[in-house]
C-alpha cells in the first residue's frame, strides 16, 4: 500500500527485528523522573519500575523507553550522575529479564554509554544531538538505533513544516557523519517539544510530509497538552492522535497506556495496512 512500503528496511534492536511497514510498533513509556509532567514518574523505586516494565511488555509493548529526566520545560535538568542513579539499576534488572528490548531516553552521551553497557539497545535523544553531539558516537560504536527528536524549544519557527524537516535533516546528517548507520536512524517530529498546541496538531495532520526523510517515523503524542484536560484524562485524545498518526505514516508510537493504544494501533493497521495485518 502506498506510503507503507517495506522500503524503509529493517532495524535490529538487540535481538528484536523491526520490519518497518509491516505494522505499527508500540514503545511503552517507563518514566523514572520524580517530577514527570504526566504524574507517572516512579523516582528511585526500582521494584515498582521493574513491575511496571513487565506489565508494559505483557500489555503489548514492542520496546520500553526508560527515562530519568523530565522533559517538561519547567523541570530542572538532572546531572548525568543523578540520571544514572535512576536509570542504571532498572536497566540492569530488566536486561535479559524481558523479551522486549529497552531504550534509554537521554540526551547525555555519558548516560547513553552506561545505559547501553547495562543492556539498553536503543537511544532516544529528545534534543536530536543539539545538546550533546557525541551521543551519536555511542550509537555508532555500539551499533544501536538512534531516535532523533526534533526539538526547537529555544528557536522560533519561520515556515513550520519546512523548518521542522530541515532541522531533522541536520540531525540526520550529523549522525551519519559521525558513523551512525542509515538503517539505525529513526525520526521523531517532537510533539510537545518547543511547539504550540496548534503546531503539535499540525505535526499529526501533516505527518506524511516527513516520509520524504526516508526513515521510520516515531510519534509521541501520549498525554501531551493537545486538549485542555489533566494528563490522566487524555487517553481518548491520545487514541485519536495515535490512529490519525498511523493513518498518516507513523511507524512507531510512544505511549503510556500500552494495552489501549496497542488495540488502537492494531485496528488502525487493519484499515491502512490491509495486506500486512492478519487475524
Amino acid at each position: 500500500m502506498k506510503g507503507f512500503s517495506t522500503l524503509l528496511g529493517t532495524t535490529w534492536c538487540g535481538n528484536t527485528e523491526f520490519k518497518w511497514g509491516e505494522r505499527t510498533y508500540i514503545m511503552g513509556v517507563l518514566n523514572l523522573s520524580p517530577n514527570s509532567f504526566s504524574g507517572d514518574g516512579l523516582g528511585g523505586d526500582v521494584g515498582a519500575a521493574v513491575a511496571e516494565a513487565e506489565l508494559l511488555a505483557e500489555e503489548g509493548a514492542d520496546i520500553i523507553d526508560i527515562g530519568g529526566e523530565s522533559t517538561h520545560p519547567s523541570a530542572s535538568p538532572l546531572t548525568a550522575a543523578e540520571e544514572l542513579r535512576l536509570v542504571i539499576p532498572v536497566i540492569e534488572r530488566l536486561a535479559g529479564r524481558l523479551k522486549v528490548p529497552l531504550s534509554i531516553d537521554t540526551y547525555k552521551s555519558e548516560v547513553a554509554r552506561r545505559a547501553v553497557a547495562a543492556g539498553a539497545a536503543m537511544i532516544n535523544d529528545v534534543w536530536g544531538l543539539k545538546k550533546d553531539p557525541t551521543l551519536a558516537e555511542v550509537a555508532a560504536a555500539e551499533e544501536v538505533p538512534l531516535v532523533l527528536v526534533q526539538n526547537q524549544r529555544d528557536t522560533p519557527y519561520g515556515d513550520f513544516l519546512s523548518d521542522l524537516l530541515a532541522d531533522l535533516r541536520r540531525s540526520m546528517t550529523l549522525a551519519l557523519g559521525i558513523g551512525v548507520e542509515w538503517h539505525n536512524i529513526i525520526c521523531d517530529p517532537g510533539v510537545g517539544f518547543g511547539k504550540t498546541v496548534e503546531q503539535n496538531l499540525e505535526v499529526v495532520r501533516c505527518l506524511r510530509e516527513l516520509t520524504v526523510l526516508g526513515r521510520p517515523i516515531l510519534l509521541g503524542t501520549s498525554r501531551k497538552f493537545m486538549v485542555d484536560l489533566p494528563p490522566d484524562q487524555r487517553v481518548e485524545a491520545t487514541a485519536a492522535t495515535v490512529a490519525l498518526g498511523i493513518a498518516n505514516g507513523a511507524d512507531m508510537v510512544r505511549v503510556h497506556e500500552v494495552a489501549q493504544m496497542a488495540r488502537v494501533a492494531r485496528m488502525s493497521d487493519a484499515v491502512v495496512r490491509p495486506r500486512q495485518v492478519r487475524g
